[in-house]
């Protein structure tokens, strides 16, 4: 074996092996603080946004084993309000992997952090990108499916990225003939 060829094997990396969703799998909890929230005493949506890129991006970085980026957020519902003085706990794992990104649903919850009630407060799926040494996607390893709720966010997120990629390529003739108009 030549040097050249060596260095060539050397350089590529080995296939991957699956991990299981429970690799994945990424809790975080914080207090919500005054500086936190609206007039309305209500944490504000732009932090919420910022925690769930955050925990997305933890259990996309636990599967792949690579630094990520975040890609897209395809769907973000807000369903109750987190107030000051709760506690906001967010769930992350990944849903699925594809060639060079996964995509990871977040469920967040407030709890009251006297009487201990817990509420489901918003939900997210959000897509993330692996990325090699040089900045470049990069593979990542397949999902191992355990369980029937499992192998049911696997093919939920199946059709959802086709529908991503059909929306995506029906969108490229309409926003290359678009044009911005600047009032003023």
């Amino acid at each position: 074996m030549n040097e050249a060829t060596h260095r060539a094997k050397r350089a590529t990396p080995k296939p991957s092996p699956g991990r299981p969703v429970s690799a994945s799998r990424t809790e975080m909890t914080e207090l919500v603080l005054p500086q936190d929230a609206n007039l309305l005493g209500n944490i504000l949506g732009g932090r919420v946004m910022h925690l769930i890129d955050v925990a997305g991006a933890i259990a996309a970085h636990r599967h792949c084993h690579r630094q990520v980026v975040t890609a897209s957020v395809d769907h973000l519902d807000f369903l109750n309000p987190v107030r000051v003085g709760d506690l906001i706990v967010l769930e992350a794992q990944v849903n699925r992997a594809f060639h060079t990104s996964v995509e990871v649903g977040v469920q967040v919850f407030s709890e009251d952090s006297i009487a201990g009630g817990r509420k489901h407060t918003t939900q997210a799926l959000l897509t993330f990108v692996a990325l090699d040494e040089a900045g470049k996607p990069a593979p990542v390893p397949p999902l191992l499916l355990k369980t029937a709720d499992e192998k049911r966010r696997y093919r939920e997120a199946g059709k959802r990225r086709e529908a991503r990629l059909r929306a995506k390529k029906g969108n490229r003739g309409q926003v290359a003939g678009c044009r911005l108009q600047m009032s003023g």
